[in-house]
Protein backbone atom coordinates (compact mmCIF):
# COMPACT_ATOMS: atom_id res chain seq x y z
CA UNK A 1 0.00 0.00 0.00
CA UNK A 2 1.36 3.37 -1.57
CA UNK A 3 1.69 6.49 1.39
CA UNK A 4 3.15 9.38 1.97
CA UNK A 5 4.16 11.01 4.91
CA UNK A 6 4.40 14.53 6.07
CA UNK A 7 4.85 16.83 9.74
CA UNK A 8 3.21 19.85 10.98
CA UNK A 9 5.66 21.49 13.56
CA UNK A 10 6.62 17.33 14.22
CA UNK A 11 2.55 16.16 14.28
CA UNK A 12 3.15 13.43 11.59
CA UNK A 13 0.59 11.93 9.49
CA UNK A 14 0.30 8.98 6.85
CA UNK A 15 -1.78 10.43 3.48
CA UNK A 16 -2.82 7.29 1.58
CA UNK A 17 -5.59 7.32 -1.05
CA UNK A 18 -8.83 5.01 -0.27
CA UNK A 19 -8.26 3.34 -3.28
CA UNK A 20 -5.01 2.19 -2.45
CA UNK A 21 -6.33 0.83 0.71
CA UNK A 22 -7.50 -2.77 0.09
CA UNK A 23 -10.68 -3.94 2.01
CA UNK A 24 -12.51 -2.34 5.41
CA UNK A 25 -10.87 0.29 7.02
CA UNK A 26 -9.94 -1.49 10.06
CA UNK A 27 -9.05 0.21 13.20
CA UNK A 28 -6.70 -2.60 13.53
CA UNK A 29 -4.46 -1.94 11.13
CA UNK A 30 -4.85 2.16 11.33
CA UNK A 31 -3.03 1.03 14.97
CA UNK A 32 -0.49 -1.11 13.08
CA UNK A 33 0.20 1.64 10.48
CA UNK A 34 0.47 4.20 13.34
CA UNK A 35 2.93 1.88 15.11
CA UNK A 36 6.52 3.45 15.50
CA UNK A 37 8.11 -0.01 15.91
CA UNK A 38 6.13 -2.42 13.85
CA UNK A 39 4.91 0.10 11.75
CA UNK A 40 5.50 2.96 9.52
CA UNK A 41 4.78 5.46 12.82
CA UNK A 42 2.74 8.33 12.93
CA UNK A 43 0.18 10.74 15.07
CA UNK A 44 -2.61 9.77 12.54
CA UNK A 45 -3.70 8.39 9.04
CA UNK A 46 -5.39 10.62 6.37
CA UNK A 47 -7.75 8.49 3.78
CA UNK A 48 -8.57 10.86 0.97
CA UNK A 49 -11.04 10.31 -1.76
CA UNK A 50 -12.01 12.77 -4.30
CA UNK A 51 -13.70 10.92 -6.69
CA UNK A 52 -16.80 12.78 -6.05
CA UNK A 53 -14.75 16.05 -6.78
CA UNK A 54 -14.01 17.69 -4.04
CA UNK A 55 -11.57 16.15 -2.15
CA UNK A 56 -12.69 14.22 0.90
CA UNK A 57 -10.71 12.94 3.54
CA UNK A 58 -11.42 10.87 7.37
CA UNK A 59 -9.04 11.66 9.79
CA UNK A 60 -7.43 8.37 12.24
CA UNK A 61 -5.86 8.86 15.22
CA UNK A 62 -3.24 6.34 16.19
CA UNK A 63 -5.57 4.51 18.67
CA UNK A 64 -7.72 3.90 15.62
CA UNK A 65 -10.86 6.24 16.52
CA UNK A 66 -11.63 8.26 13.80
CA UNK A 67 -11.52 12.17 14.31
CA UNK A 68 -13.64 14.78 12.71
CA UNK A 69 -11.27 17.50 12.38
CA UNK A 70 -7.34 18.21 12.84
CA UNK A 71 -5.47 21.45 11.67
CA UNK A 72 -2.33 20.16 11.07
CA UNK A 73 -4.13 17.52 8.87
CA UNK A 74 -5.65 19.80 7.13
CA UNK A 75 -2.61 21.81 6.33
CA UNK A 76 -0.74 18.37 5.65
CA UNK A 77 -3.34 17.17 2.90
CA UNK A 78 -3.51 20.46 1.69
CA UNK A 79 0.05 20.59 0.63
CA UNK A 80 -0.22 16.61 -0.53
CA UNK A 81 -2.76 18.19 -3.02
CA UNK A 82 -0.72 20.79 -4.22
CA UNK A 83 2.41 18.53 -4.55
CA UNK A 84 0.29 16.04 -6.92
CA UNK A 85 -0.73 19.16 -9.17
CA UNK A 86 -4.67 18.42 -8.18
CA UNK A 87 -4.76 21.90 -6.79
CA UNK A 88 -3.04 25.45 -7.35
CA UNK A 89 -2.43 28.89 -6.11
CA UNK A 90 -6.81 29.23 -5.65
CA UNK A 91 -8.31 28.45 -2.82
CA UNK A 92 -9.65 24.68 -2.21
CA UNK A 93 -12.19 23.18 -0.06
CA UNK A 94 -11.81 19.74 1.66
CA UNK A 95 -14.87 17.66 3.22
CA UNK A 96 -14.41 16.45 6.75
CA UNK A 97 -16.28 14.83 9.17
CA UNK A 98 -16.48 18.11 10.71
CA UNK A 99 -17.47 20.48 7.98
CA UNK A 100 -15.87 21.62 4.60
CA UNK A 101 -12.54 23.95 5.29
CA UNK A 102 -11.36 26.28 2.55
CA UNK A 103 -7.19 25.79 1.85
CA UNK A 104 -4.90 27.95 0.09
CA UNK A 105 -1.18 27.19 -0.73
CA UNK A 106 0.86 29.96 -0.49
CA UNK A 107 4.86 28.66 -0.94
CA UNK A 108 5.66 27.25 2.22
CA UNK A 109 2.79 28.73 4.70
CA UNK A 110 -0.92 27.00 4.31
CA UNK A 111 -4.06 28.28 5.70
CA UNK A 112 -7.17 26.95 6.56
CA UNK A 113 -10.37 28.78 6.73
CA UNK A 114 -11.15 26.46 9.89
CA UNK A 115 -15.00 27.14 10.11
CA UNK A 116 -16.13 28.95 13.71
CA UNK A 117 -16.13 28.00 16.84
CA UNK A 118 -18.94 27.45 19.30
CA UNK A 119 -18.86 27.48 23.31
CA UNK A 120 -22.33 25.71 23.26
CA UNK A 121 -22.46 23.15 25.64
CA UNK A 122 -24.93 21.14 23.60
CA UNK A 123 -22.55 21.43 19.77
CA UNK A 124 -19.48 20.49 21.93
CA UNK A 125 -20.73 18.72 23.81
CA UNK A 126 -20.63 19.31 27.58
CA UNK A 127 -22.88 17.70 30.22
CA UNK A 128 -25.33 19.36 32.08
CA UNK A 129 -27.71 22.15 31.02
CA UNK A 130 -26.73 24.40 28.06
CA UNK A 131 -25.02 26.89 28.11
CA UNK A 132 -21.68 29.02 27.45
CA UNK A 133 -18.83 26.70 28.81
CA UNK A 134 -16.74 29.58 30.00
CA UNK A 135 -14.63 29.53 33.35
CA UNK A 136 -15.76 26.26 34.65
CA UNK A 137 -14.59 23.82 37.17
CA UNK A 138 -14.61 20.70 37.10
CA UNK A 139 -12.45 17.86 40.11
CA UNK A 140 -9.81 16.14 38.72
CA UNK A 141 -7.89 13.39 40.81
CA UNK A 142 -8.36 15.55 44.19
CA UNK A 143 -7.98 18.88 42.39
CA UNK A 144 -10.50 21.64 41.39
CA UNK A 145 -9.34 22.87 37.64
CA UNK A 146 -10.50 25.62 36.25
CA UNK A 147 -11.94 25.03 32.23
CA UNK A 148 -13.34 26.75 29.07
CA UNK A 149 -14.63 24.46 26.19
CA UNK A 150 -15.22 24.61 22.89
CA UNK A 151 -15.81 22.93 19.52
CA UNK A 152 -14.47 23.50 15.89
CA UNK A 153 -15.78 20.56 14.65
CA UNK A 154 -14.30 18.52 17.45
CA UNK A 155 -14.11 19.29 21.31
CA UNK A 156 -11.71 21.27 23.15
CA UNK A 157 -11.36 21.46 26.77
CA UNK A 158 -8.59 24.40 27.45
CA UNK A 159 -6.73 25.19 30.70
CA UNK A 160 -5.37 28.35 31.20
CA UNK A 161 -2.50 28.31 33.29
CA UNK A 162 0.33 30.98 34.69
CA UNK A 163 3.02 28.66 33.26
CA UNK A 164 2.41 25.45 30.98
CA UNK A 165 4.37 21.71 30.64
CA UNK A 166 4.34 18.71 29.35
CA UNK A 167 4.71 16.79 32.48
CA UNK A 168 1.73 18.77 33.88
CA UNK A 169 0.19 17.93 30.36
CA UNK A 170 0.56 14.33 30.50
CA UNK A 171 -0.77 14.32 34.07
CA UNK A 172 -3.85 15.93 33.66
CA UNK A 173 -4.79 15.14 29.98
CA UNK A 174 -5.50 11.78 29.82
CA UNK A 175 -7.53 12.83 33.09
CA UNK A 176 -10.08 15.18 31.05
CA UNK A 177 -9.94 13.43 27.83
CA UNK A 178 -11.81 10.81 29.56
CA UNK A 179 -14.05 12.74 32.39
CA UNK A 180 -17.53 12.38 32.51
CA UNK A 181 -17.70 15.82 31.87
CA UNK A 182 -17.23 15.19 27.97
CA UNK A 183 -19.56 12.56 26.23
CA UNK A 184 -17.12 12.26 23.26
CA UNK A 185 -14.19 12.25 24.97
CA UNK A 186 -11.67 15.72 24.56
CA UNK A 187 -8.73 17.07 23.15
CA UNK A 188 -7.12 18.94 26.17
CA UNK A 189 -4.64 22.42 26.42
CA UNK A 190 -2.96 23.85 28.50
CA UNK A 191 -2.64 27.42 27.89
CA UNK A 192 -0.32 30.46 29.09
CA UNK A 193 -1.24 33.68 28.05
CA UNK A 194 2.01 35.64 27.02
CA UNK A 195 0.50 38.76 25.89
CA UNK A 196 -2.10 40.32 23.65
CA UNK A 197 -0.82 38.56 20.35
CA UNK A 198 0.45 35.55 22.01
CA UNK A 199 -0.01 32.29 23.87
CA UNK A 200 1.73 29.04 24.90
CA UNK A 201 0.15 25.52 24.57
CA UNK A 202 0.73 21.99 26.03
CA UNK A 203 -1.17 19.74 23.75
CA UNK A 204 -3.18 16.31 24.98
CA UNK A 205 -4.86 14.70 21.93
CA UNK A 206 -7.71 12.75 22.03
CA UNK A 207 -6.98 9.49 20.93
CA UNK A 208 -3.48 10.32 20.35
CA UNK A 209 -2.23 11.66 23.56
CA UNK A 210 0.97 14.13 23.94
CA UNK A 211 1.23 15.67 20.54
CA UNK A 212 4.26 18.45 19.84
CA UNK A 213 1.63 20.59 17.64
CA UNK A 214 -2.00 21.20 17.01
CA UNK A 215 -3.72 22.92 14.40
CA UNK A 216 -7.35 22.58 15.73
CA UNK A 217 -5.68 22.61 19.38
CA UNK A 218 -4.59 26.50 18.34
CA UNK A 219 -7.68 27.48 16.94
CA UNK A 220 -9.49 26.18 20.32
CA UNK A 221 -6.96 27.69 22.79
CA UNK A 222 -6.95 31.07 20.47
CA UNK A 223 -10.64 31.51 20.13
CA UNK A 224 -11.42 30.56 24.37
CA UNK A 225 -7.85 33.21 24.92
CA UNK A 226 -9.86 36.10 23.05
CA UNK A 227 -13.14 35.07 24.09
CA UNK A 228 -12.08 36.06 27.42
CA UNK A 229 -10.81 38.90 26.08
CA UNK A 230 -7.05 37.74 27.17
CA UNK A 231 -6.14 38.52 23.18
CA UNK A 232 -6.76 40.36 19.79
CA UNK A 233 -7.90 39.17 16.80
CA UNK A 234 -4.43 37.57 15.75
CA UNK A 235 -2.57 35.50 17.77
CA UNK A 236 0.74 33.57 17.68
CA UNK A 237 0.76 30.14 18.79
CA UNK A 238 3.75 28.38 20.51
CA UNK A 239 4.02 24.87 20.98
CA UNK A 240 6.92 22.58 21.43
CA UNK A 241 6.68 21.37 17.60
CA UNK A 242 7.06 25.41 16.61
CA UNK A 243 4.48 28.14 16.28
CA UNK A 244 1.29 29.17 14.11
CA UNK A 245 -0.52 32.13 13.38
CA UNK A 246 -4.52 32.35 14.17
CA UNK A 247 -7.05 34.69 13.18
CA UNK A 248 -10.20 35.13 15.01
CA UNK A 249 -12.94 37.05 13.39
CA UNK A 250 -15.64 39.03 15.29
CA UNK A 251 -18.26 36.07 14.19
CA UNK A 252 -15.56 33.32 15.71
CA UNK A 253 -14.62 32.15 12.61
CA UNK A 254 -10.99 31.05 12.89
CA UNK A 255 -8.11 30.85 10.13
CA UNK A 256 -5.10 28.89 10.85
CA UNK A 257 -1.70 29.44 9.11
CA UNK A 258 1.80 27.69 9.30
CA UNK A 259 3.84 24.86 7.25
CA UNK A 260 3.76 21.39 6.58
CA UNK A 261 5.94 19.48 5.56
CA UNK A 262 7.09 16.12 2.85
CA UNK A 263 8.96 13.37 4.77
CA UNK A 264 9.14 10.61 2.42
CA UNK A 265 7.08 8.06 0.45
CA UNK A 266 6.64 4.12 0.79
CA UNK A 267 4.87 1.61 0.12
CA UNK A 268 4.23 -0.92 3.04
CA UNK A 269 5.32 -4.91 2.70
CA UNK A 270 1.98 -7.17 1.14
CA UNK A 271 2.20 -8.66 4.92
CA UNK A 272 2.05 -5.60 7.18
CA UNK A 273 -1.34 -5.26 7.96
CA UNK A 274 -2.71 -7.85 5.43
CA UNK A 275 -6.48 -8.89 6.16
CA UNK A 276 -6.29 -8.44 10.09
CA UNK A 277 -4.66 -6.11 10.42
CA UNK A 278 -1.64 -7.59 12.40
CA UNK A 279 2.05 -8.28 10.85
CA UNK A 280 2.35 -11.66 9.57
CA UNK A 281 4.46 -14.63 11.87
Amino acid sequence: MRFVKYHGLGNDYLVIERAAWSGPVDPARVRLLCDRHRGVGSDGVLLVDDAGGTPRVRIFNPDGSEAEKSGNGLRILARYLWDEGRVGAEPFAIETAGGRVVCRVDGAEIGVDMGRVSFDSAAIPVAGPRREVLRERVRVDGHDVEFSAVTIGNPHCVVLRDAVSAADTRWLGPLLERHPAFPNRTNVQLAQVLGRDAIRIEIWERGAGYTLASGSSSCAAAAVARRLDLVGSHVRVQMPGGALTVDVGDDWSVRQTGPAVLVYRGETAPALGADTGRPAD
